[in-house]
């Protein structure tokens, strides 16, 4: 029993820790969105693959160098590794070699190769930036929306909270026969609304913390809290007019550096296909030695006469010839290879006269694609052209509706008060009390939605020109 307290405990001590409430800053968000995002984390291998291809493009500068060892088992016809002549007769041999080869010109293909795909990485890792840079822009809008349907949560309380109030008082009065009924029917009606409403608004801020928990790659947590700091004060009028904006954006955004970079790789492609045209000059050297099982080491001053089978006759009688042969020894394996070895070096020059027109298409080719590259630069350019005037003016007409709903609160507020007092004095009616409350309702939740529609129409612009968004 004891043991089963102390887990009980146990779980509830864990459980305290794992349902606090979890305060996160902008900051925080944005960077654990970052670090999850599995399109940021896929663009970070594309850098990594183009990093290699860059890589690879510079080691095709040095000379290529291999060795090769073989090891043969020879029966029948064949030719003697010794003295290159035909024999019947089985053997071992074995040959070794070490090549290399320098190409010294080629039209400075690859000198361009490299400088293409030095391209290539860097649009790489503009790339890598935007993914980041459009999720912390996804992150900025989930966030401020928590915050303004957080809210229109608590404005929808204070709503029913005033009117609850008044359904309390009119109970009071109700019960003491001192109004007509419908007054609190009324009341209780509009009581019932505001608490659908914050039901409503309870669900929208749920929705709006799921939205942002799904950005970052983390599980719901309904006791997510967001810092409010910088929400409080609503930003000056934005100063910069679109074509400011749009000229630090065309200068400064990673996607329009990324499209720019690859223009210029297709024009190093273009170089990389045209070099293939002229003559290559390369130099190659080989350095070769070999073994022979049937290849023995002569003797040094040990000759031998053997007996032939040819004979002739002196003074009548046969005489058998004999002939000087030499005589060997079991030529030993690395001395064979010591004194085998051999070496070549050649300097060639690769002519292209017709190869099927090959190399010419590729040229067509990489010069439609260079041209295909600068169009989608321009029409990269051309959508953020238009994606800035759009947010500008998206910008512009919130901070319009924000004045306006700045000023019909404060409208609404005034004529809300005349018409509580006069509720309350029992002169004035509970269609002039709900009309007014309503209107004061609806224009502080237009208040509010401007509010952060403004900001974070801002926020879209500090985008465009690179600007830290937290």
């Amino acid at each position: 029993m004891r043991y089963k307290k102390i887990i009980c405990g146990l779980a509830l001590v864990i459980g305290s820790f794992t349902t606090h409430a979890q305060v996160m800053t902008l900051q925080q968000c944005i960077e654990t969105a970052i670090k999850n995002n599995i399109e940021v984390q896929q663009s970070e291998l594309d850098v990594q693959t183009a990093d290699v291809y860059h890589q690879q493009a510079k080691m095709n500068l040095l000379p290529s160098i291999s060795g090769y060892v073989g090891h043969s088992n020879n029966k029948g016809r064949s030719i003697d590794p010794g003295t290159n002549s035909y024999i019947d007769q089985q053997f071992t041999s074995a040959n070794y070699s070490l090549n290399g080869n320098l190409i010294l010109f080629n039209g400075l293909s690859l000198l361009n190769s490299v400088k293409q795909n030095n391209l290539l990485f860097d649009a790489s890792k503009k790339d890598l930036q935007q993914k980041k840079d459009n999720t912390a822009l996804n992150v900025v809008t989930s966030y401020l929306q928590v915050l303004a349907n957080e809210d229109l949560y608590v404005i929808a309380q204070n709503q029913a909270s005033l009117t609850k109030s008044q359904v309390d008082r009119l109970e009071i009065l109700n019960n003491d026969g001192a109004i007509a009924p419908s007054l609190l029917t009324d009341l209780k009606g509009q009581l019932a609304n505001d608490e659908l409403t914050i039901v409503n608004a309870k669900t929208s801020v749920e929705t709006a913390k799921l939205n942002l928990c799904q950005l970052m790659n983390l599980p719901y947590n309904s006791k997510l809290e967001l810092e409010r700091s910088g929400t409080e004060t609503v930003p000056a009028k934005y100063d910069y007019t679109a074509q400011q904006v749009y000229e630090t954006a065309e200068n400064n955004l990673p996607m329009v550096k990324a499209a720019n970079l690859r223009t210029q790789s297709y024009n190093k492609a273009v170089k990389v296909a045209q070099g293939y045209l002229y003559p290559q000059l390369s130099l190659s050297g080989v350095y070769a030695t070999n073994f022979s099982s049937i290849f023995y080491k002569p003797i040094a001053g040990k000759v031998v006469d053997v007996s032939t089978p040819n004979y002739v006759f002196v003074n009548g009688n046969k005489s058998n010839v004999y002939s000087p042969q030499q005589q060997y020894e079991d030529y030993q394996y690395f001395d064979q290879l010591k004194n085998n070895y051999g070496s070549t070096f050649t300097l060639g020059l690769n002519i292209p006269i017709f190869n099927n027109l090959s190399v010419r298409n590729k040229v067509k080719i990489a010069k439609i694609q260079e041209k295909n590259a600068g169009l989608q630069e321009q029409n990269t350019l051309l959508l953020l052209r238009q994606a800035v005037d759009q947010a500008h003016l998206n910008m512009t007409s919130a901070y319009d509706r924000y004045g306006i709903s700045t000023k019909q609160v404060a409208a609404f507020k005034e004529s809300f008060g005349a018409a509580e007092v006069r509720f309350n004095a029992g002169v004035g009616t509970s269609v002039d009390y709900l009309t007014a409350k309503n209107n004061i309702d609806r224009a502080n939740i237009n208040l509010t939605t401007a509010k952060y529609e403004y900001i974070f129409r801002t926020k879209v612009l500090d985008y465009y020109q690179g600007k830290q968004l937290y």
